[in-house]
């Protein structure tokens, strides 16, 4: 049985994962909880700032130039690597030269590389002098190097002076700010592209929680959605005394960027922790009490309870794990104990 405490998410009301049991009648109603959970309701998701949003990457445009060409509009989806938007930029003709300038450099260095290498084996020249042309060599390659790249960074084409906006994920085209004849410089975020594999949940957890909630620990949304609980802030905000947590949620029916919707956090239960059906337990001459099955009858127990979720309500001590107690007919049991 697991040792760990029950963690409750977001201060809200928590409990342990559904036991065994029927519905009606007296049954085996209590079992060991496998897991704690915790559950928040929609409110309380909107009271304490929740959001999903889907994994969001901004396309910028990295050079300054006009739109000449637009390939997509919001709504569409674009695969990885796909072309958005061609954008005709002064600076791709100035690397398109710079390119020509260090190829002919490099050119002029491998030959003087070649000559000073054959006359320093010859014993013509000293060895530092080819030394120095094979060091000149080196670096003009790097330069041509390094300008190449940054033309295959941007999708560059230097021959026609433009370069080409391609999609860094695949997902849907959510905002487009772009258009045909459109001025774009570096701040210009052109595309916004939401991926539709995966979202992240993201929520502020209570200071009283942290060292309690940690990476690795499962999320469930409604429909048995579940994804994993990915980092949990250690700075407090001073206002909300509260830190950042995050969540990784694989994309599924009802998980939309921008809603909120319940959400659970499974926990490790405590030791000899029990979740029963909420209805089951009642109040008893003001205690919370179940009714147990003892033979061929039925004794009240008054039960210590613990936090609630999901219609589950866990007792941390009264109750033994296996005993039987009533699920339903609770007013009249209560009416016949003469507890009314």
């Amino acid at each position: 049985m697991a040792r760990n405490r029950h963690l409750a998410l977001l201060a809200l009301l928590g409990s342990l994962s559904a036991c065994s049991g029927g519905e009606s009648g007296a049954g085996n109603a209590a079992a060991p909880a496998p897991a704690g959970l915790s559950a928040l309701s929609a409110a309380e998701m909107t009271r304490l700032g929740i959001r999903f949003a889907n994994a969001r990457v901004a396309v910028a445009a990295v050079i300054p130039g006009v739109v000449t060409r637009t390939l997509v509009v919001e709504g569409d989806s674009v695969r990885q690597g796909q072309p958005l938007a061609v954008i005709a930029a002064r600076e791709m003709i100035t690397l398109a030269a710079g390119i020509e300038q260090a190829s002919a450099r490099v050119a002029v260095a491998r030959a003087n590389d070649r000559r000073l290498g054959q006359l320093a084996r010859e014993g013509v020249i000293a060895g530092a002098r080819a030394d120095e042309a094979r060091a000149a060599l080196r670096e003009a390659e790097a330069e041509l190097s390094e300008r190449r790249r940054t033309v295959r960074l941007v999708n560059g084409a230097p021959a026609s002076g433009s370069y080409t906006l391609t999609a860094p994920i695949a997902g849907k085209v959510t905002k487009a700010t772009i258009q045909t004849g459109s001025p774009v410089s570096e701040a210009t975020s052109a595309y916004v592209i939401d991926a539709t594999s995966r979202y992240e949940l993201t929520a502020q957890l209570p200071e009283r929680l942290l060292g309690q909630v940690r990476p690795g620990m499962t999320v469930r949304l409604p429909g048995d959605v579940r994804g994993e609980v990915t980092s949990v802030g250690h700075a407090l905000d001073p206002e909300t005394r509260s830190a950042t947590l995050r969540a990784r949620v694989p994309a599924a029916a009802g998980v939309v960027s921008g809603r909120a919707l319940p959400a659970t956090l499974f926990a490790p239960a405590p030791a000899g922790a029990i979740a029963v059906p909420a209805g089951a337990v009642v109040e008893v001459k003001g205690k919370p009490s179940v009714f147990v099955r003892t033979g061929k009858s039925v004794a009240v127990r008054a039960v210590q309870t613990g936090d609630r979720a999901d219609g589950r309500i866990v007792i941390r001590d009264g109750l033994r794990a296996g005993e039987q107690i009533a699920v339903t007919g609770m007013s009249e049991l209560k009416s016949i104990a003469g507890h009314d």
